[in-house]
C-alpha cells in the first residue's frame, strides 16, 4: 500500500534530520507517539506535536521515559504505529520495555538520537556510543533491527523503513541517529504519497473462536495481529508463552519461543551495506552514520594519493552484516581494515570477530563531543600495515 496523500508534505524542503524523522514517521502511517524532552532529540516530537492534530494523531508528552516506553506498546496493541523518541539516558531507561515489546512482537519503532555519555555527559554534543547498548541493552538473547541514518534524507527514508520493518516483521526497531544528523539542516525530498511504500498491519483472517496470537499461519515465523474491537480476546505477557500467550514455564516452550523469535528476521530483507569501489581494493573503511560522511572526505583524499580504497557503509547495524563484511575485508587484495567511530571501539569490535583476524583491523576512535579531523582517519588509511 501507499502512504495517505493529505498527511504527505510531498516537495523539497530544507530540514534538519529530527524534523526529517518526524516527517518520515507521519508519511509512514504512524499516528501515536509519547515520549519525553530530552537533547538532542525534542525537535522529533515538537514537530509530532505540531503535525499530528493536522492528520488524525497524538503525541502525549508522559512523566519520564518509562511511562513513555510502556504508552507506545499499549498503543500498538490498540490498533496504531507507534514510536517513542529519545537519547541516550532515555534509551537507558527504555531496554526493559524494549525487551516487552520482543517477547510480545509488538511492532513498534524507537528513536534515538545519540549524544556523548555516559551519564549526562555533553547533551548538546554528537557520539556514536549508544551502538552496543542497542543490541545488548536489554536482558537475555533477543533479535535487534536498528538501522543508522547519515543524512537527514535518510532520517526521512529509513524511519519510513523502520515502520515496514517493525510491521512485517512484528518487532521493535531502532532508528540510531546521532545529534550532528539530527540537528543538520539540508535539502530533503519528500516524494508523492504514491512513490511511498508503507507495509499494512497483517491482520488474522481467522475468526475470534480460532485465534492464537502467537500462531504462525503456514511458511512463517511471524504471526498476525488481531483487529481492534472486533471480539477478539488474548493474553499479552512478558512471561515464556506458547501460541495462545498464556505463560508456561518449562524448557521446552522457551525454546520453541526463542528459536522463532530469532529466526523470523530474514537477513537478506534487512540488511543494508553500502558499497563504493571495494572490488580489488588496498584499505577497506568500515562506518556507519554521520562518520561515514567524514571519512568519505578521507576516502577521497587516499584515493587521490593512488591508493585503492573501499568503503562499506552500514546502513542496517542490527543485525550486523557479517558475511559482506567478511567477503569484502578478507579479498587478497585487501591489506588492512579501518573503521572509524565517534566512540572509543563498539562496532570495530564486530568487525574484529567478523575478520577473526585474516586482516589487521584498525580504530580511528573519538569519545564525541565533535565529529573526526578527516585528516585523522586519511593518516590511519595511509599508515603501512607493521
Amino acid at each position: 500500500m501507499h502512504s495517505i496523500k493529505e498527511a504527505v508534505l510531498t516537495g523539497i524542503h530544507f530540514i534538519d534530520g529530527d524534523v526529517a524523522c518526524a516527517e518520515g514517521a507521519i508519511a509512514a502511517g504512524c499516528r501515536f507517539s509519547a515520549g519525553y524532552p530530552i537533547t538532542p532529540s525534542t525537535e522529533v516530537v515538537e514537530r509530532l506535536a505540531v503535525r499530528f492534530p493536522m492528520v488524525g494523531g497524538m503525541f502525549v508528552q508522559m512523566e519520564d521515559e518509562l511511562a513513555s516506553s510502556i504508552a507506545i506498546i499499549g498503543a500498538a496493541w490498540g490498533g496504531v504505529k507507534a514510536m517513542t523518541v529519545s537519547s541516550g539516558p532515555g534509551i537507558s531507561l527504555m531496554q526493559e520495555h524494549i525487551g516487552l515489546a520482543v517477547i510480545t512482537e509488538t511492532p513498534t519503532v524507537w528513536i534515538n538520537v545519540q549524544r556523548c555519555g555516559p551519564s549526562t555527559g555533553l547533551p548538546t554534543l554528537p557520539a556514536q556510543g549508544d551502538m552496543m547498548q542497542a543490541q545488548w541493552g536489554s536482558h537475555g538473547d533477543y533479535p535487534t533491527l536498528a538501522l543508522c541514518p547519515n543524512s537527514p534524507q535518510e532520517a526521512f527514508d529509513l524511519t519510513i523503513r523502520a515502520f515496514n520493518l517493525a510491521e512485517r516483521y512484528r518487532t521493535p526497531v531502532l532508528v540510531l541517529l546521532d545529534e550532528a544528523v539530527g540537528h543538520m539542516l539540508e535539502k530533503v525530498v519528500i516524494p508523492d504519497a504514491d512513490d511511498i511504500e508503507v507495509d499494512a498491519r497483517r491482520f488474522t483472517d481467522k475468526p475470534p473462536s480460532e485465534y492464537k496470537p502467537y500462531e504462525c499461519s503456514e511458511g512463517s515465523m511471524v504471526p498476525d495481529l488481531a483487529p481492534v474491537g472486533q471480539g477478539y480476546y488474548f493474553h499479552v505477557t512478558g512471561l515464556t508463552h506458547d501460541e495462545r500467550g498464556y505463560p508456561i514455564m518449562t524448557a521446552d516452550t522457551q525454546v520453541d519461543m526463542m528459536h522463532r523469535l530469532m529466526n523470523k528476521i530474514d537477513l537478506e530483507d534487512v540488511t543494508d551495506v553500502r558499497e563504493s569501489e571495494v572490488d580489488d581494493c588496498e584499505v577497506l573503511v568500515v562506518s556507519y552514520g554521520i562518520t561515514s560522511r567524514v571519512a568519505e572526505r578521507a576516502i577521497l583524499d587516499a584515493r587521490r594519493q593512488g591508493l585503492r580504497v573501499g568503503h562499506l557503509r552500514l546502513v542496517t547495524v542490527w543485525p550486523f552484516p557479517e558475511q559482506i563484511v567478511r567477503d569484502r575485508a578478507t579479498q587478497d587484495s585487501v591489506q588492512r581494515v579501518v573503521v572509524p567511530e565517534m566512540n572509543l571501539g563498539q562496532m570495530v569490535r564486530e568487525v574484529e570477530r567478523t575478520v577473526a583476524g585474516a586482516r589487521p583491523v584498525r580504530l580511528v576512535g573519538h569519545p564525541g563531543g565533535a565529529v573526526h579531523d578527516p585528516n585523522v582517519i586519511l593518516e590511519a588509511i595511509l599508515e603501512e600495515t607493521s
